[in-house]
């Protein structure tokens, strides 16, 4: 079944999640482009070619980042938001007996899941989270015990990155469920 036009395509049963391969893989289908970007950073902003524009060839997804005056760092900035656009737009089918990931269920303590938005892992835990919330039709509170957290729980980790509540409340709204706050 192929996407509707302007929607990137899903996955492969089986295949790992663009936002969870490791840097090397997930570089070896992108473009990198540096380029000169306006704004904060004094007279030497405009200098140097520091902002970086990450595109994933296989979806059209970008992540970018001009905010630093050092070019690697914005780099890396760029790549981490092209993994967040990549776990909130993809879906990569999962069965609904298929157990949580090893990185899930290491990121659990006393039924709480640890996680900063900042972290290299957030985006493939939240690609995880909302891979499973398809598969269980949109329905937290099943997905939240499939995963072992609460309910609460994965409705803070989507909080944690607002396109992914936005994209959770669209797909609930369409199967006939209340949307989240």
């Amino acid at each position: 079944m192929s996407p509707s036009p302007g929607e990137p395509p899903a996955l492969d049963p089986g295949a790992v999640h663009p936002a969870a391969l490791p840097l090397e893989r997930l570089l070896a289908d992108c473009d990198l482009a540096r380029t000169r970007r306006g704004g904060p950073g004094g007279q030497h902003r405009n200098k140097v070619e520091t902002a970086v524009v990450v595109t994933h060839r296989p979806t059209g997804l970008t992540g970018q980042a001009a905010e630093r005056r050092s070019q690697d760092l914005n780099r890396q900035q760029a790549i981490q938001r092209l993994r967040v656009r990549l776990a909130v737009e993809i879906r990569r089918p999962v069965g609904l007996d298929e157990p949580a990931s090893g990185l899930w269920h290491s990121r659990i303590r006393g039924g709480k899941l640890s996680v900063n938005a900042e972290h290299a892992d957030f985006p493939a835990l939240l690609a995880e989270a909302l891979d499973r919330l398809a598969a269980h039709e949109w329905d937290v509170a099943v997905t939240a015990r499939v995963l072992g957290v609460s309910a609460t729980q994965l409705v803070k980790l989507l909080k944690l990155e607002p396109q992914a509540l936005a994209r959770l409340n669209i797909a609930r709204a369409a199967n006939g469920l209340r949307p989240l706050v």
